[in-house]
């Protein structure tokens, strides 16, 4: 007959047991996920942009390309939000010559826009079933490569020697961060695209 104690170190022993084979199942998946990650970022233009943006959420996107692609989109929304807010802060300080303000004026513009084109692309990738992929899809790809031409235009904007200086330099720093956010996105878009 087993005591008591015997039967504790045993429910504590096989718990132990439990738990470890769960938690090396939950690592393994996680670095399945990371190397998931890895994968689809090295056919972007960024790949190392693309990884760190999106590792930290291994676990929620698994190995799923939708997943994925959402969570592109959401990094894109948010580092395009934050520079249109950084922009419109900008667009008010004092001593800017009348062709930078116009500059960022526009900015400030079509980085709005942008916002909401990849708003727009998220919330239609949230519609998206099997018998309108197609058309679905489309019209994100369409939305998130206007959203990469409004960030593009708005560099345009600071383009050529005029436009040289601390402006210029601050504008071209945080709009090439979110094209390039926006760039990967739209990869990840286009692979999930061919999947179906």
């Amino acid at each position: 007959m087993m005591t008591w104690r015997v039967i504790s170190a045993l429910a504590t022993l096989t718990a132990a047991l439990i738990f470890s084979g769960c938690e090396s199942r939950g690592i393994a998946g996680s670095k399945q996920s990371t190397e998931f990650i890895r994968t689809s970022c090295s056919t972007t233009a960024y790949p190392s942009l693309c990884y760190t943006s999106l590792s930290a959420h291994a676990a929620a996107i698994q190995q799923n390309p939708k997943l994925l692609a959402n969570a592109a989109l959401s990094a894109s929304l948010d580092t395009a939000a934050s520079a249109s807010a950084d922009m419109a802060k900008l667009s008010r300080a004092a001593g800017m010559k009348p062709r930078e303000t116009g500059a960022m004026r526009d900015c400030v513009e079509e980085l709005a826009d942008s916002v909401d084109q990849i708003k727009r692309s998220m919330a239609e990738m949230e519609r998206i079933t099997p018998s309108n992929f197609e058309a679905m899809i489309s019209d994100v790809q369409t939305w998130v490569s206007a959203a990469l031409t409004d960030e593009d235009t708005c560099m345009d904007g600071f383009a050529g020697k005029a436009m040289a200086g601390g402006v210029k330099t601050a504008v071209r720093g945080k709009v090439v961060n979110v094209a390039h956010m926006t760039s990967n996105a739209l990869s990840l878009i286009n692979t999930y695209a061919t999947l179906h």
